[in-house]
């Protein structure tokens, strides 16, 4: 008679094999959240509430932000877009590194769509265009007459910036006579725009908001889609007659190709009532930023249409920032 016995051990392992190659839930390990800018910006601090309130969503997980600045964004969205699809790194990515930099970047070394997961808008800022108090213009409509008339300089944060890429595309489309004054960052571009060293400044709306309060700077278009409560007298750029303009800073999470359906499921559960909730709600509001969630589906067809939009301000502009 044959020997079971190894064919019975064998079928005792077997639910033991079973369970040690089961995939193990998620989230059971530290996860980072790999962030292309510097520590202490807004989008640091927007990236570190959402780490505190996901881990909070989480019991007995830490997600934790890793800073890798430097390069316009490219090497620390390069990482994430390299990290293993476990779960474990994720990316708070915005226009400028999921859409911007393809268009920017003759040698993007990473697929903003192939190379990601999009798995959740989170918020975002709008442009809003500034002048001095001192300036004669009131409206869009009067700088941009004084610029085909006799010319105007404007201010940027750098060389293919949102800022910078918007102020031109006004200028293309309008036909003005400009010059542009680039500067490294927006805090000296809007201290030069007060002072009236520059006639013009686009600006992130909360970097100048108190600025326009105090009547320092005058603001003759923002890229809202209404009027803001608080200062009904500024224009949206489309009642302005500059649609075009309106050209939004947005953040959102992705993760790396391939990431299991099950952890973007998860995130996307949770993510609405983290936004959602009053203390996030206050905190964004005091950094400039305006909730705008988005599911993975939503958000992934989104971010195409922002990659044809800013390949379309290149283009009409002729701004790269590789030369």
């Amino acid at each position: 008679m044959p020997n079971r016995r190894p064919f019975l051990a064998a079928a005792l392992l077997l639910p033991g094999l079973a369970r040690a190659q089961a995939p193990e839930p998620w989230p059971s390990r530290p996860i980072r959240i790999l962030l292309a800018y510097p520590p202490g910006g807004s989008t640091d601090v927007l990236a570190r509430a959402l780490a505190e309130r996901l881990t909070a969503a989480f019991p007995g997980a830490s997600f934790v932000v890793e800073n890798r600045p430097g390069g316009g964004a490219v090497p620390g969205t390069l990482a994430a877009a390299q990290a293993a699809p476990d779960g474990t790194t994720l990316a708070l990515g915005n226009n400028q590194t999921h859409a911007a930099n393809a268009a920017m970047l003759r040698d993007l070394p990473y697929r903003p769509v192939e190379d990601f997961t999009p798995i959740f808008r989170l918020a975002e800022v709008h442009h809003a265009l500034v002048v001095p108090a001192s300036s004669p213009a009131k409206t869009l409509a009067e700088l941009a007459a004084r610029g085909r008339a006799q010319g105007l300089t404007y201010a940027s944060s750098g060389v293919g910036s949102a800022s910078h890429v918007i102020a031109e595309s006004f200028v293309r489309r309008e036909g003005l006579k400009a010059t542009h004054v680039p500067y490294r960052g927006g805090a000296q571009a809007v201290t030069d725009t007060v002072a009236g060293v520059v006639d013009a400044f686009v600006s992130t709306w909360p970097q100048v908001v108190t600025l326009v309060q105090d009547g320092r700077l005058r603001c003759l278009g923002i890229g809202a889609p209404a009027r803001l409560p608080e200062l009904p007298e500024i224009p949206t750029f489309a009642e302005a007659g500059a649609p075009y303009m309106a050209v939004d800073a947005w953040f959102g999470l992705f993760g790396p190709a391939r990431l299991p359906q099950a952890v973007v499921e998860k995130l996307a559960a949770v993510l609405p009532g983290l936004l959602a909730a009053p203390e996030m709600v206050q905190r964004l509001a005091t950094l400039g930023f305006t909730p705008a969630p988005m599911g993975p589906t939503e958000f992934a067809a989104f971010q195409k249409a922002e990659l044809a939009r800013w390949a379309a301000l290149v283009e009409l502009t002729g701004i790269r920032i590789d030369g």
